[in-house]
């Protein structure tokens, strides 16, 4: 069971699904969205940073 205090840390519902990773000597959760809950996430970030010719 996941405590009450990180559940709500990571909002997350009641029978919603997290992936866990074992990570060095920890394990990770990390919780599963859907793509209709990730639209517009990314919005605001800074695209000006500097790439490498092969990714542009």
């Amino acid at each position: 069971m996941i405590p009450k205090a990180i559940r709500d840390l990571l909002r997350l519902r009641p029978g919603q699904k997290v992936q866990a990773i074992a990570y060095e000597d920890r394990i990770e959760l990390i919780p599963v969205r859907r793509a209709k809950e990730m639209r517009g996430f990314l919005r605001g970030i800074d695209t000006t940073v500097e790439r490498d010719r092969d990714r542009l």
